[in-house]
């Protein structure tokens, strides 16, 4: 079980040695330039120690960003969730940040290479889509992709051991099919795509799949490792099998093989096509091996994502039953919050109470570590404190806390932003904005075949109304028990996923003043289907988180009829149903952080 940690990155550690040992082993292979991504083989969100490359030789811990390093420039691409943190934390006298998706890896190669070079990087951290994707661009400048051994790995001489988790049975009435069932399913739509076999990379869809879960990760339950699955539905699994009791062996069966990890390649050659595999996911190398051994290579998506993002009622059940535990902690919470003077608080401490709330209510961890930002730290959206940086909570600010939990039976991520006193009109006003934004979503029913781009627009209209927005999407998939951020449906105005029922998505608009306040309100929602008086096929979403939204954030006067119902009907529901499972003082606050508008 992890904890979140908030050490201070110090600039002052190895970061310029370890850049200037990899240079020397980029000349030892004649290369120009060296790719270092965050990711690694799996493409999760977290990574273990062993795979952390990016910030062992940057000092970078966000958790997304790719650096790219020559004889004489090292710059570290990251988006703008992470600007001020990559200039907190990179040593700017030997790294520099720089703005991505404004410059892409192929723009910075394209300039630092103006004679063309060779360009060297991992194929087991990037897939055969960001590869083609570059090599197209970067070819007519006479710059080369090389795949090699990676060089960090080289120089890192006491780089940790790989992890070694439990792996735990998922029960099979929290999943609400057994693997064998899985297993079947997924045989079934190979023999109908002609297809031998599928090769999966992706943690979560192998834990998925077997009904297992892992330790290998913080936050992320997933048991790290790749698999192959054949049209008959036998699946070997490559990790470490010191992970497996005997009895996750005899609970898989004996069509489930588990081999160490070194054996992955031999299998992969030895296969017969057509093989299924996700460019979008798949490492280069995987498609390299196969293609070296001519085996047909059937490109698709990796056939277990949409069967893992559509929940079935057994997982959608799990997931409102870890929302009511998870509600009942955020009561306590809040509560906490109204019951102590500011100056006793600190956006450290207040992450810290929340997940000892939620160890009570019995997490297995949290779901992804807590965004606790005071005044202008909450325009940050994705600002994470540190001992360095680490503000008291102070009459007049914001404060905006994004958090989360892993439960046996779900998972949960919930934003509120609460009012530290009076914090003033202009942040009263883009609250309310942003809380319209999201009963807008909330209330929404829609044609069946909408994906996250066509309802995107409908979180942001009362922003957009008066020139306001924010630069990140409304939401993201939920897995059930599993990662936080899942693919491949999301809120967003890039996503075509077409939305279905049993989706689990975010709905968090928000708003960012920078250096004054920051505003985010998150609830999670099923998609489900709605009733329509000519007999179209309607969908809608169900909101199965319950915390109290801070009435004295809200200009009531701003609210239609319409939304003001909402905000009632949903507290009403939020007293209901969390009110039995909270101690009498934190429910006489509920009762009154619940009243109607």
């Amino acid at each position: 079980m992890s904890a979140q940690h908030f050490e201070k990155a110090d600039k002052r550690s190895g970061h310029p040695q370890r850049l200037a040992d990899l240079r020397e082993a980029m000349a030892a292979e004649d290369l120009d330039a060296f790719l270092i991504p965050r990711a690694d083989a799996h493409q999760g969100e977290y990574v273990a120690d062993a795979d952390a490359r990016l910030r062992w030789l940057t000092g970078f811990s966000g958790s997304a960003g790719v650096a790219i390093v020559t004889a004489d420039q090292a710059a570290v691409l990251v988006d703008g969730r992470y600007t001020v943190q990559a200039k907190e934390e990179l040593d700017l006298d030997h790294f520099a940040p720089v703005d991505f998706p404004k410059t892409r890896p192929a723009d910075w190669l394209e300039d630092a290479l103006a004679d063309g070079g060779r360009v060297g990087f991992d194929p087991w951290l990037h897939t055969h889509d960001e590869v083609e994707k570059l090599r197209a661009r970067l070819e007519d400048d006479n710059i080369g992709l090389i795949p090699v051994e990676n060089l960090v790995d080289r120089i890192w001489s006491d780089r940790p051991e790989p992890p070694k988790g439990r792996v735990r049975l998922h029960d099979d009435r929290l999943a609400g099919a057994s693997a064998a069932d899985k297993r079947a399913r997924i045989a079934g739509e190979l023999r109908k795509a002609g297809q031998v076999a599928a090769v999966i990379t992706l943690a979560d869809s192998l834990s998925w799949l077997l009904n297992i879960r892992g330790s290998d990760l913080p936050c992320n339950p997933v048991v790290l490792g790749f698999a192959v699955i054949d049209e008959h539905g036998a699946v070997q699994v490559f990790a470490d099998p010191e992970k497996f009791g005997a009895d996750i062996r005899q609970a898989l069966g004996n069509e489930v093989s588990i081999i160490h990890p070194k054996g992955f390649e031999a299998a992969l050659a030895n296969l017969s096509g057509p093989v299924r595999l996700d460019p979008g996911s798949a490492p280069e190398a995987v498609f390299s091996i196969l293609q070296d051994r001519d085996v047909t290579i059937a490109e698709a998506d990796d056939p277990l994502v949409m069967a893992k993002a559509t929940k079935n009622e057994a997982e959608i059940e799990g997931m409102r039953a870890a929302h009511l535990a998870d509600g009942a902690a955020m009561a306590r919470f809040l509560a906490l919050l109204d019951n102590h003077a500011p100056g006793d608080l600190t956006e450290m401490s207040v992450a810290h109470k929340l997940e000892e709330f939620r160890r009570e209510a019995g997490i297995l961890d949290i779901s992804f570590d807590t965004i606790s930002g005071v005044g202008h730290h909450a325009a940050l959206p994705h600002y994470h404190a540190s001992e360095a940086s680490d503000l008291p909570l102070e009459n007049g600010k914001v404060l905006l806390v994004d958090s989360g939990g892993q439960y046996e039976n779900g998972t949960t991520d919930i934003t509120r932003t609460i009012a530290v006193g009076d914090v003033g009109d202009a942040a009263r006003d883009a609250f309310t904005r942003v809380l319209q934004g999201m009963i807008a979503v909330s209330r929404l029913r829609f044609p069946q075949g909408l994906s996250g781009r066509d309802i995107d627009a409908v979180a942001r209209a009362p922003l957009w109304s008066v020139g306001l927005d924010y630069d990140h999407g409304t939401g993201h998939g939920v897995g059930a028990a599993l990662c936080v951020h899942e693919g491949p449906a999301r809120i967003s105005r890039v996503s075509e996923v077409p939305l279905q029922p049993g989706m689990i998505l975010s709905n968090e608009p928000g708003y960012y003043r920078e250096g004054a306040f920051g505003i985010r309100i998150e609830n999670l929602l099923v998609v489900i289907r709605a009733e329509s008086p000519d007999g179209r096929d309607m969908l809608g979403f169900e909101t199965i988180t319950f915390a109290p939204i801070d009435r004295r954030m809200i200009v009531t006067d701003m609210l239609s009829p319409a939304e003001r119902d909402w905000l009632n009907a949903y507290h009403a529901q939020v007293l209901d149903l969390i009110s039995p499972r909270v101690d009498d003082e934190t429910r006489a606050w509920l009762e009154k952080a619940t009243a109607p508008v």
